[in-house]
């Protein structure tokens, strides 16, 4: 039985996605565990190989398949770089190439699988997933025991620190297997979301606002408090579902994932769709009068006040 960890690097055009790093932490944890190693398979151009630098290997296939993401390419990829390796884990993000591909290389490379997890650790060696049950609502312990096993991963679970740690990985290119070259599917045609006005994922501090604030003039208390502290103001779901703002500023997993050093909630439960966008965040304060809330789970200070009544004040005391 392998000792390594593979990780798929998720790319968009040329940029690396967080998860990446996220999944390859985790990777480096659990292979030092195990006394192997933490590698990446990267496909398509070999150029971003020298941004892995966290990783022991980076398994590298280029063919004109996997230029962009294809599902079908992308599986066939997998796999070949699986029978190849031989790893003891895969980690894949639970977005949409984890979404993808999971399942499929479940059956294909025979692998049990544990999805939608949040949380990875080792009993006696063994793996461990806690998964998402019911949309957050339940957590269950999932034991991968076996000799191989893939686990798709919630982004902003770990912690992507150690995923870019300097080093010098090896880079190995193997031949891409001969099924790319009858793939079926192809790219016809990219299109590019609107460009917000603002872009919360790269923003230090966050204001957020939730259905509490009750009505679209009241947006305005909050918005004043964002720009007394120099921050965008962002939202929950039902904000941006009512046209209060737009969508380029939602957070959550319909929305945006947003890992800011301080991520302010007012008027926010924390349903487990919102949750999943912000719950990295460096500091977390919510703000609502149910001191049930959800949002109490993850945030690590609250208040149970009437946002009307605190929001005025933090505003005044800061332009003071």
């Amino acid at each position: 039985m392998g000792n390594d960890v593979l990780v798929l690097a998720e790319r968009v055009g040329k940029q690396l996605q967080d998860s990446t790093y996220e999944l390859l932490a985790k990777a480096r944890e659990l292979a030092q565990a195990w006394g192997g190693n933490a590698d990446v398979a990267l496909f398509g151009p070999a150029d971003l190989a020298d941004q892995l630098t966290a990783a022991d290997t980076v398994v590298s296939i280029d063919h004109p398949a996997l230029s962009d993401y294809m599902p079908e390419a992308y599986e066939k990829a997998l796999l070949h770089v699986l029978r190849e390796r031989s790893p003891r884990l895969l980690l894949l993000s639970n977005a949409t190439a984890g979404l993808d591909q999971g399942a499929a290389l479940s059956v294909l490379w025979d692998a049990p699988l544990a999805a939608y997890a949040v949380g990875l650790s080792l009993d006696d060696g063994v793996p461990v997933a806690t998964c998402q049950v019911l949309g957050g609502k339940v957590l269950a312990e999932v034991a991968l025991e076996g000799e191989r096993a893939i686990c798709t991963v919630i982004g902003g679970s770990f912690s992507s620190a150690t995923g870019q740690a300097a080093g010098s990985p090896e880079v190995v290119h193997i031949p891409p297997p001969p099924e790319l070259d009858t793939a079926r599917m192809s790219v016809q045609q990219v299109f590019e979301p609107e460009a917000g006005d603002v872009d919360i994922t790269t923003a230090d501090l966050l204001v957020s606002v939730g259905r509490g604030i009750g009505s679209k003039d009241d947006l305005e208390l909050v918005q004043e408090l964002a720009d007394a502290l120099g921050a965008p103001l962002s939202s929950s779901r039902p904000i941006t579902d009512s046209g209060w703002l737009p969508k380029t500023r939602q957070v959550g997993k319909s929305g945006l994932k947003v890992k800011p050093k301080a991520y302010l909630a007012f008027g926010i439960s924390g349903a487990p769709e919102h949750l999943e966008g912000m719950r990295g965040a460096d500091l977390i304060i919510a703000c609502n009068t149910d001191p049930g809330a959800p949002i109490f789970d993850v945030a690590h200070y609250g208040a149970t006040v009437d946002l009307f009544d605190l929001v005025p004040a933090l505003t005044g005391r800061l332009r003071r």
